[in-house]
């Protein structure tokens, strides 16, 4: 038997983008994936801020931590944003999606990393005491696709810049 085509590959709707923006945009925690040095998958919580011109998604994370000893090893790394849990009956009705990229560490003596240490604050003021250890490292994840999941039979896969693209307009 063939394999099936991807059902999720196909023209994104206009309103499906806003969508997956809007959810970007409403959550701030999230589940991040990485590899692990034997090629096995790992997840973890993660907050999350998002660049102005949302070229990028930065993640404040500790080295104390395997996720993050793992983007060392493996830049590699997924961001699953889901709505937040609201009782209903049927929780695969939420809306999900996936950001798939790769992340690269700032500097911390660079002018980037102020501006982006700025801009994380401002999305998550109580992460402040969290600049202050030296085992915390500010990562840039540059997202190359989207999986985003709106409810049944609204499943897209898209380019990243298609985001970038609708915010711009």
């Amino acid at each position: 038997m063939p394999p099936r085509s991807d059902p999720t590959a196909r023209p994104v709707p206009v309103e499906e983008v806003d969508a997956a923006i809007g959810l970007i945009r409403g959550e701030r925690w999230a589940a991040l994936s990485t590899v692990e040095p034997d090629g096995a998958p790992l997840g973890a919580m993660a907050a999350y801020a998002v660049a102005r011109d949302w070229s990028a998604v930065y993640l404040h994370l500790s080295t104390l931590s395997r996720h993050t000893r793992n983007l060392f090893h493996d830049t590699r790394a997924a961001l699953t944003i889901a709505m937040s849990d609201d009782g209903r009956s049927d929780p695969q009705t939420l809306a999900r999606l996936t950001l798939m990229g790769q992340v690269k560490p700032l500097e911390r003596d660079s002018q980037h990393y102020q501006r982006v240490r700025a801009l994380y604050l401002r999305r998550l003021p109580e992460s402040e005491q969290l600049f202050e250890f030296t085992d915390f490292v500010l990562f840039e994840m540059t997202p190359a696709a989207v999986h985003y999941v709106g409810g049944f039979v609204r499943a897209y896969h898209f380019d990243y810049q298609k985001v970038v693209d609708q915010i711009r307009r």
